[in-house]
């Protein structure tokens, strides 16, 4: 499920003479509490930016730890990378998010975060049961799965993998 695409920036970015200090990327790690492994994982994917100085070390605007926090809470709701770096693109550079734009990026995260809860929930609530995975090893299988119906659907564990609000077969 992909988030939509955002909506353009409301705050400029900030003019060269606004950035007063610029942290390291050992600096980074240490504040945001990410490996460098993971800091340089993250710039290469384009979810954040640095600038080098002349002997060619990075250096971060101090706002990239805010980047920081908002992937890391976006990837603990099992949010995929891509749709993170949709949402924050538009404010790369040193942009801050205003809170109405915050708003609009957690709402939408929030519907796929609703429909990851429903589908766990759902897992959690009928593990003990028939899957509808095809195996026909089950107790169940010839009541809930007879001739191996649910099969001839498609791979997979077709009882868990239906549609989110469709019911469960009873026996």
């Amino acid at each position: 499920m992909r988030s939509p695409a955002p909506p353009p920036p409301e705050t400029p970015l900030p003019s060269s003479a606004e950035v007063t200090r610029w942290l390291s990327i050992g600096e980074l790690a240490t504040r945001s509490g990410v490996a460098v492994s993971a800091l340089h994982f993250y710039e290469a994917k384009g979810l954040i930016e640095s600038t080098r100085t002349s002997g060619n070390q990075r250096r971060f605007l101090p706002v990239t730890l805010r980047y920081i926090a908002i992937i890391k809470a976006a990837q603990r709701t099992g949010i995929a990378l891509e749709d993170i770096k949709a949402w924050l693109q538009p404010y790369q550079s040193g942009r801050k998010l205003s809170s109405s734009e915050w708003a609009r990026m957690s709402a939408a995260w929030r519907d796929q975060l609703n429909a990851r809860i429903e589908l766990l929930t759902r897992l959690r609530d009928e593990l003990d049961g028939c899957i509808g995975c095809g195996c026909l090893s089950l107790a169940h299988c010839p009541l809930r799965n007879p001739g191996d119906a649910l099969g001839r659907q498609g791979a997979g564990a077709r009882l868990l993998e239906r549609p989110l609000g469709t019911a469960y077969p009873q026996d």
